[in-house]
């Protein structure tokens, strides 16, 4: 659900060029930001953005993206700007989010934002004269992540075609799953969902994989012959911010915990991704096995965001690729 409505909002002049949903953008677009990311992976010390300043607005807790995206703009010679803790904003003297958009704008080339509200990031790139950064909107999109699941899946798989994606925990409120599955439809993926009733991939998303000839087959159990088909596990957190409910969460926190020993019939190419944080659901002995990626994962987060900060700012593959400020 969208709780902003920007019906009838003037496009700016940058809109085109804002991060919002992964849902935006076409296979071809999905393929040039991953070879832009190799090329940051290759060489991430350039100073490609010496005279820019991100500013990294974040509503809502992070460790990862908020840190990834900064490091992302410091090494490429951004100076960076920004909050971590909105109690230290005007948002707190009663400062509309627009306003607060609106101001920074004067201040930034670039704004990158976390918000709890579904639909903020939309709203944002409605009305701010420079392009907007989705860092997160509440349980809705999380595309930053997307792009570096879709690097980390083709590092480890060396396709994003035709693969068996397992997606396990909180499909309800999953941000991350959420943007994975529409970000998938382009490359004829089968997916199968792992999770409780009560945190179920909702039927919006669903009705999306039927429309987009996407496979899915829903699961409740979880054990070794369950997950023997997959290339990708993708473990979620269950989150306990996301529950009015402190029952419910309790109910459904420890249903899928992965352990060491249900890999025992794991395909030698599949791989472990998680968002982080974790809590308990990968079993610490896990971080040994060849088929854990997390901390990989995370760490393709930087290359992933140089990517799209670049392409927000209007820097292309071939401005990297002739670059002579590599450090």
């Amino acid at each position: 659900m969208q709780i902003f409505n920007t019906e009838g909002s003037c496009a700016r002049a940058f809109m085109n060029r804002s991060f919002v949903t992964i849902a935006d953008h076409s296979r071809e677009k999905i393929e040039y930001l991953i070879r832009m990311a190799q090329e940051f992976e290759r060489h991430p010390n350039r100073l490609l953005l010496q005279g820019r300043v991100v500013a990294t607005l974040f509503f809502e807790p992070s460790t990862r993206t908020r840190l990834s995206f900064e490091t992302a703009a410091n090494r490429l010679g951004a100076r960076v700007i920004g909050f971590a803790d909105p109690k230290v904003t005007s948002g707190t003297k009663g400062e509309t989010l627009k306003d607060t958009i609106m101001m920074v704008s004067n201040y930034a080339d670039v704004i990158v934002m976390r918000h709890y509200l579904e639909g903020a990031a939309r709203y944002a790139s409605e009305i701010a004269p420079v392009p907007i950064i989705n860092a997160g909107d509440g349980a809705n999109q999380h595309p930053s992540q997307t792009m570096l699941d879709l690097y980390t899946i083709n590092q480890t798989q060396g396709t994003l075609d035709n693969l068996n994606i397992y997606l396990v925990g909180d499909l309800k409120y999953g941000r991350t799953v959420h943007s994975l599955l529409m970000a998938m439809r382009h490359f004829n993926p089968t997916f199968h969902f792992i999770a409780p009733d009560e945190l179920a991939m909702p039927e919006p998303y669903k009705q999306y994989c039927s429309e987009h000839g996407i496979r899915y087959v829903e699961h409740q159990d979880f054990d070794a012959d369950v997950i023997a088909g997959a290339d990708i596990l993708y473990m979620t957190r269950v989150q306990r911010e996301r529950f009015t409910d402190l029952m419910e969460y309790e109910r459904v926190k420890d249903r899928y915990l992965l352990k060491l020993d249900m890999l025992s019939k794991a395909r030698d190419n599949m791989r472990i991704l998680h968002p982080l944080p974790r809590v308990n659901e990968i079993e610490y002995a896990i971080d040994d096995d060849p088929h854990a990626y997390y901390f990989q994962q995370a760490r393709n987060g930087l290359y992933a965001r140089q990517a799209i900060i670049c392409d927000s700012l209007g820097i292309t593959l071939e401005d990297i690729m002739e670059d002579r400020t590599i450090i």
